[in-house]
């Protein structure tokens, strides 16, 4: 039990790097197109955006939605 626990946790852990990583260098942009975001400003985004990677993910696919339906205007 405590091993499939451990194997969430950083399964969970590892997701939420590769999306905050992602995020801090792509996705801040997309999500908040009037905010100009620093590199220290990203560096801070980061361990928020991995943990909450769910959400993060969620936002970013509400943008891009957002994004292409006003495209299609």
């Amino acid at each position: 039990m405590a091993t499939i626990l451990f194997y969430g946790l950083a399964f969970y852990a590892l997701c939420g790097i590769v999306t905050g990583i992602a995020f801090v260098t792509v996705g801040v942009a997309r999500v908040l197109p009037h905010a100009s975001v620093t590199a220290p400003a990203r560096i801070l985004w980061l361990p928020g955006a991995a943990i909450l990677w769910p959400y993060v993910l969620l936002r970013w696919r509400q943008a891009r939605a957002a994004a292409t339906k006003n495209s299609a205007q």
